[in-house]
Formats: structure tokens, C-alpha cells, sequence
């Protein structure tokens, strides 16, 4: 019998401009999102298991995701120890302009647990990607960030709800913290 891959918690885009996102009042779903990564970072870390940072980059000297831009620095919840990876991605997916998939399989990790911004967006692309890849992909239901698309287009709770049923029906499975952390 094949072992079960090692596991790591992927903390996507969790950056500051998502707290003024928030702090702005737009539609949004999970805006306690923060307080779960937290408290899967704490357990992964507790068991000896990698914590994986990406963070959106823009070279956009304008953007908020500008390295120079205060909306670029991670929220509390997702600030790296020292040692764990942090991944500068400039696409949707955390796999298509990194090498984190590479970090991965050099360390025989491949079962992930995904977390972060946004859930149609960057969670959607990195989990469907994983999945293309081999990764047995587990979103962290409540510890995704959603956002509606603005005046005239889908809330926030429509784009959540489509977003995890297409992701649970193909792609990984979606669980709330309470039971990801009864498996860490």
C-alpha cells in the first residue's frame, strides 16, 4: 500500500488590500476568514507540517499588490515564519508563474490544504491547477475570502456557493476547518 503524501496549508493572497476590501464594506462572504487561517497555520505548524505562502505581485507601480504598496504586506493571519516559503505569483494560480508545485514534490508533499483570497478568483485557478497535477486538493470552506463582482453583477454569496459546488463536484474536497483540523 502507496503512503499517504505529506500535507502542507497553502495561504493564498491574504494581503492586506483584502482587509481594506473588507474594511470598505463590499460584498463578502467569510470576512472572518482570517481567524481560521489562523487557526490552521497554528495547527500545521504544531505538527511539524509546512505552512506555503503566495502572495499576489504586481509590477504595476500603481497596484495595490505593488511590493512597494503598504495593501501588498500579508494580513496578520498569513505573516510567514521564519523559514516557511513565501511565493510571489503575478497569474491567478499559485502554480502557473511559481515554482511551488517543484517545492512540493521535492519534499513529497501532495495533499494540500487551500486557504485564502479569493474564492472565484486565485483559490478557484490554484485548486483547479493542483488537481490538473496531481495534488489531492482540500479547500478550507470558512477560510476563504469571496467578493461580489460589483453593481449589476453576482454577489458574493452566488460566486461562493458556485465556486465551492464546481470545486467539490471535480476538483477537491471542501470541508469546513472544524474537521481539516481534526485531520492535521
Amino acid at each position: 500500500m502507496k503512503p499517504d503524501p505529506a500535507k502542507a496549508l497553502v495561504i493564498i493572497d491574504m494581503q492586506t488590500e483584502m482587509q481594506r476590501r473588507i474594511d470598505a464594506g463590499l460584498d463578502c462572504v467569510n470576512p472572518e476568514a482570517g481567524t481560521h487561517i489562523a487557526r490552521l497555520a497554528a495547527a500545521f505548524r504544531a505538527a511539524g507540517l509546512p505552512v506555503v505562502h503566495v502572495r499576489h505581485r504586481s509590477d504595476d507601480p500603481a497596484a495595490a499588490f505593488h511590493p512597494d504598496n503598504p495593501l501588498a504586506a500579508p494580513m496578520p493571519c498569513a505573516e510567514a515564519l521564519p523559514g516557511e516559503p513565501v511565493f510571489a505569483k503575478t497569474t491567478s494560480s499559485a502554480f502557473a508563474s511559481t515554482d511551488m508545485a517543484g517545492w512540493l514534490r521535492e519534499r513529497g508533499i501532495g495533499d494540500l490544504v487551500v486557504a485564502g483570497a479569493v474564492a472565484g478568483f486565485c483559490v478557484n485557478t490554484t485548486v483547479r491547477q493542483g488537481c490538473d497535477l496531481g495534488f489531492r486538493m482540500t479547500v478550507a470552506r470558512d477560510a476563504v475570502l469571496g467578493f461580489g463582482l460589483g453593481e449589476g453583477q453576482p454577489d458574493a454569496a452566488t460566486i461562493f456557493e458556485v465556486t465551492m459546488g464546481l470545486l467539490a463536484a471535480d476538483f477537491a474536497t471542501v470541508a469546513e476547518s472544524p474537521t481539516i483540523l481534526q485531520r492535521v
